[in-house]
């Protein structure tokens, strides 16, 4: 990597294997291309003609659909990044990038992780270790059993009382609200417990459980950190992520309608004590639940980059993924010109949130039907027209005559928009969505708009119940007369593929087509007989 480009002239980097897919390779991708760096993309057998296996340089076949045998299999992405020449592995979010086994075995084939070191990935990603690191550091976490977990599920029990009801169960090594129960009453709690242990132990391995007082009427606000070799660590403000479906994120927000200049300074002093007291390197962030009087409690540190990090872009001016690669060859942050830091191993305090500019919000775009309980509802992009203009931003993994596979998490993209106040970057956001067109599979599109037009919305009443609250009876709407008559021009259109890529080489474009070629189009004054 140039050292203009990193602001360090040691630890060139110049190939980089992109350990993931979708519309966070897709950023990755566009990241490395502005600072000169080639790139070597990954896939499955269902992702060989996917938008990030088109664009990277080089594109290596990992093998089946299922994500153990491709994009959670250590080795393959190893051996593909040997394969390759590639000397570094981003490994974006998701799949592995807070597994610390896979970062360490990273070291061990001699390339470059970019990332915390494997050592901190692990600290912080037991969950309960996590709890007593915050603790020690003086940021307080939210109360709970968090140190039983190696006496079973009946010392849970035993001390659920003392946490108090309602309260939630959740896996050690866990995270995306999987192993993760909410408990109304004492009676429910054992089999709560044996639920949680059983997905806990299938999605991460570790059936060990803690417990945490469930707190009414909250936020959950995140500080988003970055750290360099050099020990100097710095909060760039904070995030609102309290639209959740499920424990999963939904629309986030910077900054957080709840949070002034004093608290402000106050979360970023928490998130960097921690991060300190974890010796972080690279970029993270540090989790909280804020009360309705101002309180925050320490929630869980997420070692890796974030999908909701262009919140944080665009109201900082910080490229998250550039700073990555920054760090990961030694540049320090005054060298990346990010300002905030002092003497080695200090970080002002005073300096460590800037003020935000601006105001940001974020939607993710799902594939999901929104009729049947939002179920995952993958398939083939018919039509595409996405978003554009002023203030507008869609990091996307979408091709129009791409099939979304079954096999992945539903997110397809993410619209990002950015307006002087929070006012206007509702309003751009509205317009955003309902510029939005994808047809094919289901998405959420009309929800998300229900959403950021809803009145609590606008005035930032954004606690963690709010779709509870707000949209337990949401149902979708009919769709407009164009609307379905587009839809069914859509499902009349043939998708073309292009020939699967498996030697290491990206493989042909789609050919383009005509409708007129096709003897089962529709025919201008009837059949075509």
């Amino acid at each position: 990597m140039p050292a203009e480009a990193t602001g360090s002239p040691r630890g060139a980097i110049r190939r980089v294997l992109i350990a993931n897919r979708g519309e966070i390779a897709v950023r990755i991708i566009r990241a490395c291309r502005e600072l000169g760096l080639e790139t070597v993309a990954v896939a499955s057998d269902a992702d060989l003609d996917a938008l990030h296996a088109r664009l990277a340089d080089r594109l290596e076949r990992l093998g089946p659909s299922d994500p153990a045998e491709s994009y959670l299999h250590h080795g393959r992405v190893i051996d593909a990044a040997r394969r390759s020449g590639a000397d570094t592995i981003h490994p974006g979010y998701g799949f592995l990038s807070e597994a610390a086994a896979f970062a360490e075995a990273v070291a061990a084939a001699g390339l470059r992780f970019v990332g915390p070191p494997a050592a901190v990935i692990a600290r912080l990603g037991d969950k309960t270790t996590a709890r007593k690191l915050a603790n020690q550091a003086g940021v307080a976490p939210v109360p709970g059993a968090g140190d039983l977990v190696a006496r079973g599920a009946h010392a849970l029990v035993a001390e659920a009382d003392g946490v108090g009801f309602p309260l939630m169960v959740k896996a050690a090594a866990g995270g995306g609200g999987r192993g993760m129960r909410l408990v109304e009453r004492a009676g429910d709690l054992p089999a709560a417990l044996a639920s949680a242990e059983r997905e806990a132990r299938a999605a991460f391995g570790d059936g060990r459980l803690f417990l945490e007082r469930r707190l009414e009427d909250v936020r959950h606000v995140e500080v988003q950190i970055l750290g360099d070799a050099a020990g100097h660590v710095i909060a760039l403000g904070e995030r609102e992520c309290s639209i959740q479906r499920r424990h999963q994120k939904l629309i986030e927000e910077a900054p957080s309608p709840r949070v002034d200049a004093g608290l402000r300074s106050q979360l970023a002093a928490a998130a960097v004590a921690v991060a300190r007291a974890a010796d972080y390197v690279n970029v993270g962030t540090v989790e909280f639940l804020l009360t309705a009087d101002g309180r925050f409690y320490f929630l869980e540190v997420n070692t890796r980059l974030q999908v909701e990090h262009p919140v944080t872009e665009l109201t900082t001016g910080v490229d998250l993924v550039k700073a990555q690669f920054g760090v990961a060859v030694g540049a320090t942050l005054d060298a990346l010109g990010i300002a905030g830091t002092g003497a080695a191993g200090t970080c002002r305090a005073r300096a460590a949130s800037p003020p935000p500019w601006g105001h940001a919000i974020e939607c993710r775009v799902c594939a999901e039907n929104p009729a049947a309980g939002f179920a995952p509802s993958p398939g083939p992009i018919l039509v595409l027209d996405e978003p554009a203009g002023p203030g507008v931003r869609v990091d996307s993994g979408l091709r129009a005559g791409w099939t979304v596979p079954a096999a992945y998490d539903s997110l397809l993209a993410k619209v990002i928009v950015w307006d002087r106040t929070r006012a206007g970057a509702i309003a751009r956001m509205d317009q955003a969505l309902a510029r939005y067109v994808i047809l094919g599979c289901g998405t959420n599109l009309g929800f998300l708009r229900d959403v950021i037009r809803h009145e609590a919305f606008s005035r930032g009443d954004t606690t963690t119940d709010f779709l509870e609250r707000h949209f337990a009876e949401w149902r979708p709407h009919p769709p407009a007369r164009a609307f379905a008559a587009a839809a069914a021009l859509a499902s009349a259109l043939p998708v073309a593929s292009a020939p699967r890529a498996g030697d290491g080489t990206i493989g042909a474009r789609t050919a383009a087509w005509d409708p007129w070629d096709l003897a089962s189009g529709w025919r201008i004054g009837g059949s075509h007989g």
